[in-house]
């Protein structure tokens, strides 16, 4: 396990990439930034020219690939970094310098144990797409088929490991100061982090959430998952079947090729819907390169490592959020944050229920074009603070997820709008799922439930109380302190800490600053 020392090096030294592109002033002026992380700032940026704008994009994507997963994640979060960094994290390109085919060669070799020619009749040594975490080659199969293959970066998964550990001891540390950093639940942060790279760094994973997905939308027409190659596929390597069509990136090859650009809009929305609402389980990456528009016009997705998933009673919830806002229903949006628990109980419904009217009073009435699903997010994450809201971590992607797909839709079609689109869908939604007969059903079924699980929970009453009888019961012995915790435990006013770490990392870290400092200087 690294030493203090080494997580604050660490800090230091990403703390001077993002000085550099002017991403640490955010950190450093922040109202609510504890003191401790300012000096660390302070200790970071010396002697360094920070530019007046700053690129949070550009700093994140300087720092690595566990950086990159970190600024996409932060991302969904303007109210721990702000909405103005939270828009440019948003245009996080996930790509770095592609590894030499041989390294990948010896990758897929090595996961499966066999020559590459037994695998593969061809491979493209050059890749079509280069990320944080892995890279694509166009490939034919020994038998015929032409495939895309995804090849883990070799050391990835250490490399994301080490730095995951710093993250979590700095979200550990700053959220043991208090305040709003506690209320922002950092330590949350990085946790979901943690588990969406697991989910990345495991390729068999991603195929099979692909093979979900397909379940889930197989009655939604032009919309396709590529199929997944069992076969050719392992932990470190992902064979899927290869995609001809126009990157949705592309919109005057789009145009040029006779493609119906308000109908794709449309369709991506209610795709988007059908996975969130309906299913539960949703492709959280929805950005432009991550999206073709076949010949036949069907929209096809690609790269399924990160996923969304929502359960029932969490769609009910949304799903009459989403149309209480639609309809300016704010004491029912308002009553909803009270049921699930997202606002503190101690709170007035009332008083929120102004509060959502102050946030969505304003866009109604007013033209499509300035319809914005991701400006409502802005103005209730704005309102959080007031009415101690912490963060929920299963809205998190759904959030960054809702407002990528407005952002595609309207590049589509800038005069489609959003609420149009999405009020018959969630409409229908709750008719069908909350509706007198849908209540009734799931009453009867709940009911059934319990009365099945009655002997099951009498013998485990059975068994945690069994009749007295046979050896006493032991009374409660006291708690002793051991003499080899003695030396752990906090000495007067002073919590126990090993500042001998935390000198050496300073020592370093001036050591650090010092020799980048030199070498700015001399070139």
């Amino acid at each position: 396990m690294p030493s203090p020392a080494t997580h604050v090096f660490r800090l230091l030294k990403w703390g001077r990439i993002l000085a550099r592109h002017g991403a640490l002033r955010i950190i450093e002026e922040g109202q609510n930034t504890p003191p401790q992380v300012k000096r660390l700032c302070r200790l970071a940026r010396l002697g360094t020219v920070q530019p007046r704008i700053p690129d949070y994009a550009g700093a994140f994507q300087d720092i690595g690939p566990a950086a990159i997963k970190l600024g996409q994640t932060l991302a969904t979060r303007p109210d721990l970094v702000g909405e103005e960094a939270a828009r440019n994290l948003l245009h996080l390109q996930d790509s770095l310098p592609p590894v030499p085919f041989a390294a990948v060669r010896a990758e897929i070799e090595a996961s499966f144990g066999a020559p590459l020619e037994t695998l593969f009749a061809s491979l493209d040594p050059e890749p079509v797409g280069a990320a944080s975490i892995a890279q694509v080659h166009k490939a034919v199969t020994t038998d015929g088929r032409t495939v895309a293959v995804k090849v883990l970066r070799p050391g990835i998964r250490e490399k994301f490991a080490s730095d995951i550990g710093t993250y979590e001891w700095a979200a550990a540390h700053l959220e043991a100061l208090g305040g709003e950093a506690r209320r922002l639940r950092p330590r949350l942060v990085v946790a979901n982090l943690k588990r969406w790279t697991a989910r990345e760094l495991d390729l068999r994973r991603e195929a099979a959430s692909a093979s979900e997905l397909t379940e889930a939308m197989k009655g939604f027409e032009g919309y396709h998952i590529p199929a997944i190659d069992w076969d050719r596929t392992n932990g470190r390597v992902l064979t899927i079947e290869w995609v001809d069509g126009i990157k949705m990136s592309d919109l005057p090859a789009l145009a040029a090729s006779g493609h119906d650009m308000a109908d794709l809009a449309k369709r991506l929305v209610l795709a988007f819907l059908t996975q969130a609402i309906s299913a539960g389980f949703f492709h959280a990456d929805m950005h432009q390169g991550n999206l073709f528009v076949r010949p036949d016009g069907a929209v096809v997705a690609i790269d399924f490592g990160i996923m969304g998933r929502i359960d029932r009673r969490a769609r009910q919830w949304l799903a009459e959020i989403l149309y209480g806002l639609t309809t300016g229903n704010y004491r029912r949006v308002a009553e909803i944050h009270f049921e699930a628990q997202y606002v503190p109980s101690y709170h007035s419904v009332e008083e929120f229920a102004t509060a959502l009217r102050a946030v969505g009073e304003p866009m109604r009435g007013k033209p499509v074009s300035e319809l914005s699903v991701g400006q409502m997010l802005d103005g209730l994450f704005a309102i959080t603070r007031d009415f101690d809201m912490q963060v929920q971590p299963h809205l998190l992607l759904l959030q960054k997820t809702m407002v990528m797909v407005e952002g595609l839709a309207t590049a589509l079609n800038p005069n489609i709008n959003m609420w149009d689109v999405s009020a018959p869908f969630v409409r229908g939604w709750i008719r069908d799922e909350l509706g007198p007969e849908a209540a009734i059903a799931e009453r009867l079924k709940t009911d059934a439930e319990t009365l099945l699980r009655i002997p099951e929970l009498v013998r485990r009453i059975e068994e945690r109380f069994p009749p007295r009888g046979g050896a006493p019961e032991e009374p409660p012995l006291p708690d002793v302190e051991l003499v080899w915790e003695r030396r752990r435990q906090p000495r007067g006013n002073h919590v126990g800490r090993s500042w001998w770490g935390y000198l050496l990392a300073g020592v370093l870290g001036g050591l650090l600053t010092w020799t980048t400092l030199t070498f700015d200087l001399l070139h």
